[in-house]
């Protein structure tokens, strides 16, 4: 999937730092592998997972949505010595393939894979998240945001992907579940709880949102 010219998508690339040999690798990979490849991060925003994680150092990560897990090793490079990663995912093929890049990885040990849904998974792990990153099913983007609120510390960053959807969120044709579930998503954390939200413009659409730590009232 392109969301801009090639001209100036190669042009982004090569003025933004070069992910790992490991991380290439696994992209071509995925590319090979898998029917829907597009699903990978890649290089810009997989650049800009690691980015902010190391900006936040966080100790705490949730991932919704796995893949291939070029996601997971982006993140996991900001982690605090401590720190730990969480990623959920109900595809067992795709796991597979990203546990065999974590465990070449140099976080093997900080990177943990759960098999399942995650509402699931979000109620049986007793952790509260530094950094949440929302990438699965769309339909379900409002009840994940709903089912974290109680286990965001104050100042988490929720990080979700594909939330323009092609513009699908501005074309009042289009009311298919996953469109109609990405606008409510986009509006309950822009106005129904006390986050601080800005959309980038970066390949589908990516809502970075810091939690205050408390409801709105109103």
């Amino acid at each position: 999937m392109r969301f801009f010219p090639e001209s100036l998508e190669n042009y982004i690339n090569q003025h933004s730092s070069a992910p790992s040999a490991l991380l290439q690798e696994l992209e071509r990979d995925t590319h090979l592998r898998c029917l829907m490849p597009q699903m990978c991060s890649g290089h810009q925003q997989g650049r800009l997972l690691a980015l902010l994680s190391k900006m936040l150092r966080p100790k705490r990560i949730l991932e919704i949505g796995t893949f291939t897990g070029y996601s997971a090793l982006c993140l996991a490079e900001g982690l605090t010595n401590d720190g730990h990663l969480h990623s959920i995912d109900n595809n067992a093929e795709t796991l597979e393939i990203a546990q065999s890049y974590v465990n070449r990885s140099d976080f093997s040990q900080k990177i943990t894979f759960h098999h399942g849904t995650g509402l699931e998974w979000i109620d049986r792990l007793e952790e509260s998240w530094d950094i949440v990153f929302i990438d699965a099913d769309k339909e379900n983007y409002p009840n994940y945001l709903e089912a974290l609120l109680p286990r965001l510390k104050a100042g988490a960053i929720v990080i979700a992907d594909n939330v323009l959807w092609s513009g699908k969120v501005v074309d009042d044709l289009s009311r298919d579940k996953e469109t109609e579930a990405l606008k409510k998503y986009n509006q309950l954390i822009y106005k129904t709880y006390n986050f601080e939200v800005v959309i980038l413009s970066v390949r589908d659409g990516i809502s970075l949102a810091r939690f205050n730590g408390n409801i709105n009232e109103d």
